[in-house]
């Protein structure tokens, strides 16, 4: 039997939608996870606006289920959506469908670099930075926020996995032709992709059957353990990854305010950063060559964030109300 519980019972229900997978979780008022539930991609530059609200139904619902209440039940809500904030139609729709499932308005929708940034720091100020299958950076400092990157696959994402995937498809590509040397890296992507003849990568990439982004982004991790074994073709797209999102720090700090002298607290999140990817030594010594930043472990997964997120916006419209 499905129980309506009060909303001032307690629970908070945060979403933390991805390219590649969404995380649901819920918290009581102690920050105790009741429940967890895993979907597909939420990202509906992907699975289309119709497959993402499947995705976020299905992830409700089985968070629901496992504690037999009804939507209803939860005292507020966060929705970190992929490309959220980034298309004015799609926007509003996304934003509306969330409170259909959830019967209520005690929600907020926001990118999922928010999730991010919540796990990394509590919801206190900082910089996070994310590099998952896509990449993005968002900071809070003094009641202001500021984002950078994620401006998508197709002309941006630098330091992601499928922008390091995509570095080694064109690394491929030219060692095939003989405009560079052939490394390692040629031969594993070569199997991986399970290539008979190399012009074959263009059909298994971008033909009728091709590969999705998700999978696309996965071949990052060839060029991560090529870049382990001593490629140096594979080494120099790593570098070249870091240097990125220094980058994206670096303008980070810059559009916060930070004043000279002030250490910018940066933290991550996402596979490539988080996963062994061999990414995060490499910004680590950008970051310390650079300066004005100090370098804090994340607290929490993304999932936990985007929940502790629900009862932050609660807790502040509680005292605003």
């Amino acid at each position: 039997m499905t129980v309506r519980v009060a909303p001032e019972a307690g629970l908070f229900l945060g979403v933390d939608g991805g390219g590649t997978k969404t995380h649901f979780i819920c918290i009581d008022n102690r920050g105790t996870v009741v429940a967890e539930a895993e979907a597909g991609t939420s990202y509906h530059l992907q699975a289309g606006l119709d497959g993402a609200v499947h995705v976020l139904r299905v992830g409700v619902a089985a968070i629901c289920a496992a504690l037999a209440i009804a939507p209803s039940s939860f005292a507020h809500a966060f929705f970190g959506l992929p490309a959220y904030g980034e298309d004015s139609r799609i926007d509003p729709r996304l934003h509306a469908a969330c409170g259909e499932i959830l019967g209520h308005g005690r929600y907020r929708c926001g990118n999922d670099m928010v999730c991010g940034w919540a796990g990394s720091f509590g919801c206190e100020d900082g910089i996070n930075l994310v590099a998952g299958t896509g990449s993005i950076g968002y900071g809070e400092r003094r009641g202001r926020a500021a984002r950078i990157g994620g401006w998508g696959e197709v002309f941006s994402d630098e330091g992601s996995a499928y922008w390091i995937a995509v570095q080694g498809l064109n690394a491929f590509t030219r060692m095939s032709d003989g405009r560079l040397p052939r490394s390692e890296l040629y031969g594993r992507l070569k199997e991986a992709l399970r290539l008979a003849e190399d012009m074959d990568v263009c059909a298994r990439i971008m033909g009728e059957t091709g590969m999705v982004r998700g999978d696309i982004a996965a071949l990052s991790r060839v060029v991560s353990q090529a870049a382990r074994d001593g490629d140096a073709v594979a080494a120099s797209i790593l570098e070249q990854a870091a240097s990125a999102l220094a980058e994206m720090a670096i303008a980070l700090r810059s559009r916060l305010g930070f004043e000279t002298g002030e250490d910018a607290r940066l933290s991550w999140s996402g596979g490539v950063l988080t996963g062994g990817a061999g990414v995060l030594p490499l910004l680590r010594a950008r970051i310390d060559a650079v300066g004005g930043f100090c370098l804090v472990e994340p607290r929490y997964a993304p999932g936990y964030g985007a929940a502790l997120y629900a009862r932050y916006v609660h807790a502040g419209e509680q005292r605003s109300g």
